[in-house]
């Protein structure tokens, strides 16, 4: 396992570690869906193999799946390792947040000796899912840090936070993947897909892989076949965006809906790079449209069907007026 594209966050956090001087909470600041859980869970590993040994040749982050400590959490039974994360409630749905009592709970790692090691880690994946008290039960914590005790907080928007928690964090910021990055990270991510498939999905998000896998778990070809269309041809009749609009609009459908609204700006800016003359300042007029339309329409709640059907008309606008319909 590895973590792409992010070498300044392992040089920099590496060199923490190596100079002997190891902050205790570490805020993992970035985009969805580029690797942050992923660093905070290969970070935490390191610390706990290295203090237990056999010491760990590999650069970096990484511990080989073979090291005793790294078979203990990846079975789940490593006692001074704890990761946090959205539970499930009693019909098998992911409650809304990490509760203070998730948090609490942390007392019994701190109440005993450290087991393995003289070292304890916590994952808080995420920390903006913490609820208020829970976020200032765990303030309490870092603010009187046990010894020899690493926090590392995953946050997608750190600007939520309480300041007091992110004053006592260390940050490190995560960009969005370059397209090499992307590429080997969807090869390890989807080794069954096609090279070739694979590639296509590397241009639609935008640095994430989380965001590739979830577009190509959700089948999104036809759709993007089908806004590729219209974006080519136009759509005089309307027609191909009425079948959008109806196939998004059903509530069954609301996965799909939602990535569509990630889809087509980054299928216009993709169109946009590759298009001269008028086409391209079509295509960049389109893609403003684009993103406009995309951030209200969660925040307004907009209608499903009228959304598409308008993402549609932006999309046939790059084939020109006389063909937008």
């Amino acid at each position: 396992m590895k973590v792409y594209g992010q070498d300044e966050a392992v040089r920099r956090f590496t060199s923490a570690r190596s100079s002997g001087a190891l902050h205790h909470a570490w805020l993992l600041t970035g985009p969805r869906g580029i690797g942050k859980a992923r660093f905070a869970d290969m970070a935490a590993l390191r610390v706990l193999a290295e203090a237990a040994g056999p010491a760990v040749a590999l650069p970096g982050i990484e511990t080989p799946d073979e090291h005793p400590i790294a078979r203990l959490v990846a079975a789940g039974s490593h006692p001074d390792f704890r990761r946090l994360e959205r539970e499930a409630n009693d019909k098998g749905d992911l409650r809304r947040n990490i509760t203070i009592a998730q948090v609490r709970k942390l007392a019994d790692l701190f109440g005993v000796s450290p087991s393995m090691s003289p070292w304890r880690a916590v994952v808080i994946d995420s920390v903006d899912d913490l609820e208020p008290n829970a976020a200032n039960a765990l303030l309490k914590m870092l603010e009187e840090p046990p010894a020899n005790c690493i926090f590392f907080l995953v946050s997608h928007a750190p600007g939520r936070l309480l300041p007091t928690i992110r004053s006592r964090c260390r940050r490190l910021e995560f960009q969005p993947l370059d397209d090499d990055a992307m590429t080997s990270a969807l090869a390890e991510a989807l080794a069954d897909m096609p090279a070739t498939d694979r590639a296509r999905l590397v241009p639609l998000a935008r640095g994430s892989v989380g965001r590739a896998i979830a577009f190509a778990e959700l089948d999104l070809a036809p759709l993007e076949a089908e806004a590729l269309v219209i974006m080519q041809n136009g759509d005089p009749d309307n027609s191909r965006r009425s079948r959008l609009a109806s196939s998004l609009a059903l509530k069954a459908a609301a996965p799909r809906y939602a990535a569509f609204l990630e889809l087509v700006p980054a299928l216009v800016a993709r169109e946009a790079r590759g298009s001269e003359g008028q086409r391209r300042e079509r295509a960049l007029k389109a893609y403003e449209r684009a993103r406009e339309t995309v951030a209200l329409a969660p925040r307004l709640s907009l209608d499903a069907a009228a959304t598409c059907f308008q993402l549609g008309t932006i999309l046939a606008s790059v084939a020109g007026s006389d063909r937008a319909g």
